[in-house]
């Protein structure tokens, strides 16, 4: 047993879910909120959070809206549990107002999450607490962010946060964002078109008009650009958008190739992508400011969906030169790479995770597919999920959560998102089907 309000413990214990122990929340008690580690099965911690107070007339319109957007995250994440407001004893009407904790011991809550909201009608005020009900103590000192109005879901994005790190211990994802491939039509004549909207599904704007084929966005590590691969030419070729003004650069146009599969350096310096060329799919790097190419691979296979390593120091990628695709890691300038895939079946799509410690992706085998994890020198591969085709890992700023596509037989691509633990599968909102997520770093 161990003290959950120390976030060295409950890093621990997110490590254990990661290897399928978890953590099952012990009943309420005197002293301060535990929990113990038994079987593969976790049972999410029990949370209240009444509406956000109203400090003023301005506040009544974000006051409930915040609180339900920092509400959906947090039960989102498959960690929390909320208690349901009608089953509320205790009221809070004033953020200032010592709690009665006993109100919310009786209805099992073991943590409990008031705020408050203030707005002039232009900027907006919001600032919260976080309780341990067990123990009657606050986690922390009180939060307060103050920012536009227009922004109140990042405000709550951003509250969710710094709840989610105080509970665990590691960095949020909420404030992030998710680029993909919204989808429209018949099968026979599908369109495709960038489309871009924060992690929860919400606030949906489209980045191409559909009028020619896109395929694998990639956000750039401060996530103001992005890149893809577009068909406009009739051949794919990488596109850069800066995101913010929607201006777009054609990159590596070379007549008689083709380039696809492109991805960020960390340092934003730089770019990855694949070079079809003659028959030969090989790797190649390009310096953004001064243009100038490097190849990186020279074999007669297809080399493609590199992801660099965190530090910039390496590169996985997919490789189909042992005759059939495997994944495998070289030095991020080029040289000796070493298959690190060696279970049954194709492996493909390799991402390499933000913490730097675990490579996603995507494997077919017996007719299924999965998104799967492995550590960097291919050990202790786990497969996450399973279904008809789930492909395309992408993963949150924090390294804890991983977002996909799956398609059941039949049926239109959606998105997807799971634990690296293998639990909390849920879909995704998004406007239509949808296909190629990539999941942003934090919003500055």
């Amino acid at each position: 047993m161990m003290d959950l309000t120390r976030p060295a413990f409950v890093a621990g214990l997110l490590a254990f879910a990661s290897m399928v122990l978890a953590p099952v929340a012990a009943p309420a008690q005197s002293g301060p909120l535990r929990l113990e580690v038994t079987e593969g099965v976790i049972e999410p911690v029990p949370y209240a959070i009444p509406d956000f107070v109203a400090e003023d007339a301005g506040g009544q319109e974000y006051a409930a809206r915040v609180a339900r957007v920092v509400a959906n995250n947090l039960t989102g994440t498959g960690l929390l549990r909320e208690v349901p407001r009608e089953a509320h004893v205790g009221r809070i009407t004033s953020f200032d107002s010592p709690v009665q904790f006993s109100d919310w011991r009786a209805i099992n809550a073991q943590a409990l999450i008031t705020g408050a909201v203030r707005s002039d009608g232009q900027q907006l005020s919001v600032k919260f607490r976080l309780f341990d009900v067990v123990s009657g103590q606050q986690m922390g000192d009180g939060l307060q962010l103050d920012g536009s109005v227009q922004n109140w879901r990042r405000m709550a994005h951003r509250v969710s946060d710094a709840i989610y790190t105080r509970l665990t211990g590691e960095g949020g994802y909420f404030d992030s964002r998710v680029v993909f491939v919204a989808e429209a039509g018949p099968r026979e004549n599908r369109r495709k078109q960038l489309a871009i909207m924060d992690q929860d599904g919400e606030n949906v704007q489209f980045l191409t008009d559909g009028a020619a084929l896109v395929l694998a966005p990639r956000f750039s590590p401060r996530g103001e650009r992005i890149l893809y691969t577009s068909y406009e030419t009739g051949q794919p070729r990488v596109v850069l958008m800066d995101l913010a003004s929607r201006s777009r650069q054609m990159l590596a146009d070379q007549p008689g190739t083709m380039t696809f599969a492109p991805r960020f350096a960390p340092d934003a310096q730089s770019v990855i992508f694949s070079l079809s060329v003659g028959g030969s799919t090989n790797l190649y790097s390009l310096n953004l400011g001064s243009g100038e190419r490097r190849q990186l691979t020279d074999t007669g296979a297809i080399d493609t969906a590199p992801s660099f390593s965190p530090d910039g120091g390496r590169v996985v990628f997919e490789s189909d030169r042992s005759g059939t695709s495997q994944l495998y890691v070289m030095p991020a300038g080029g040289g000796q790479a070493e298959r690190i895939s060696f279970g049954e079946g194709r492996y493909s799509t390799p991402v390499w995770s933000p913490r730097g410690d675990l490579i996603a992706f995507t494997k077919s085998h017996a007719g299924r597919f999965h998104i799967g994890v492995m550590r960097t020198d291919g050990s202790n591969e786990r497969l996450l999920t399973s279904s008809y085709l789930d492909e395309g890992p992408s993963w949150a700023p924090n390294g804890r959560v991983i977002m996909f596509m799956r398609e059941q037989a039949g049926g239109d691509p959606q998105l997807f998102s799971v634990d690296i633990s293998g639990r909390n599968l849920r879909r995704i909102p998004s406007p239509g089907p949808a296909s190629d997520p990539a999941w942003s770093p934090l919003l500055p």
